[in-house]
């Protein structure tokens, strides 16, 4: 018997060898995904529209991929600080951003940037189709887009718009409605879409170009004025706000569009683990609320795709560059 068990013991040795063997061979990156916490970017100031599909999302995604996803604003240079600090991030799936029209597409048009905007970044998916409100302090003496545009044209120059920043959304929108309207006004840029709406409603500056997201709550709550919305139809959740075909302004459309990148080469199977992650999160009747009550449409799931992100980000860029460069948008 005891020669049996020294034969045993000596095979048993010799398998806890080579699996201790094969262990220790395993590559460090081959480790399932995710192995660590996940950083979302959000490429403005915390309290902003875009942080605030960031943290709807984060806890949610968290639960899917079963680790912990921390949201981190990095905010600067209408989101480029954030795009420069993810396109040079490890491509393992641990950090990826939020961006959006913005980041993703006007970026490119405006800055020279230390990054591309299409091809330093891997899409993983689409996430919500926003529009802009024109929007006003409370004590504005307008009460409707007609009379906004000749307060603005009786006082040229002096009337002031907040922005997130220098070639953000709301600037380019602004840029458009001046040409549009014949009115000028000064920008005043924020470190992002919240801080400028806190002084919106606090009466320091005038108007904003806003994505639907950030106001529709200060809206609902009489704190600030809504001249129209910057699409075809109205907003299910605030359909008492005219579009911008019916306020006297036709054609000044603008969608606010987000979606989520990770780093170029970050690995297929690890986009693909992401990407449903998110549909799955997306797919949820509380976010599905959430999302409309901040004015933001989730789109139908075949549109949530990396490819079909990528086509669209191709395709608005497409649209959006040459109107900028024709339009000699520059950074402020």
């Amino acid at each position: 018997m005891q020669g049996l068990w020294a034969g045993l013991r000596g095979h048993v040795i010799v398998i806890c060898t080579l699996i201790g063997c094969a262990a220790w061979a395993v590559p460090v990156g081959a480790q399932p995904f995710p192995s660590r916490p996940i950083t979302l970017v959000v490429p403005f100031a915390a309290g902003g529209p875009t942080d605030t599909l960031a943290r709807i999302l984060s806890e949610r995604i968290a639960a899917q991929l079963h680790t912990t996803v921390v949201v981190e604003n990095v905010a600067g240079a209408s989101g480029s600080i954030a795009g420069a600090r993810v396109a040079r991030a490890t491509p393992d799936g641990t950090t990826i951003t939020i961006g959006h029209w913005g980041t993703h597409v006007l970026n490119g048009a405006i800055f020279k940037l230390p990054y591309d905007v299409i091809a330093d970044f891997e899409p993983v998916a689409t996430i919500a189709m926003g529009t802009q409100l024109i929007v006003g302090r409370k004590s504005l003496e307008a009460n409707n887009l007609k009379e906004m545009i000749a307060w603005l044209k009786a006082s040229p120059g002096k009337a002031t718009a907040g922005t997130a920043g220098a070639g953000t959304g709301a600037h380019v929108a602004g840029v458009f409605f001046k040409e549009k309207t014949g009115t000028d006004f000064q920008f005043v840029p924020y470190r992002g879409a919240g801080p400028a709406m806190i002084d919106l409603v606090a009466g320091q500056i005038d108007i904003m170009f806003d994505q639907a997201s950030n106001s529709l709550p200060q809206y609902k709550n009489g704190a600030i004025k809504a001249f129209a919305v910057t699409s075809p139809t109205r907003l299910a959740s605030a359909p008492d706000i005219p579009t911008v075909d019916e306020a006297g302004l036709p054609g000044l459309y603008i969608s606010y569009w987000h979606g989520i990148w990770a780093p170029k080469n970050t690995p297929k199977d690890i986009v693909t683990k992401l990407n449903a992650a998110i549909v799955a999160v997306l797919a949820d009747p509380s976010v599905k609320q959430r999302f409309g009550e901040l004015g933001q449409e989730i789109p139908p799931t075949e549109q949530q795709t990396p490819a079909a992100l990528a086509a669209f980000q191709k395709a608005e860029t497409e649209k959006w560059w040459p109107i900028v460069k024709a339009a000699d948008i520059k950074p402020e």
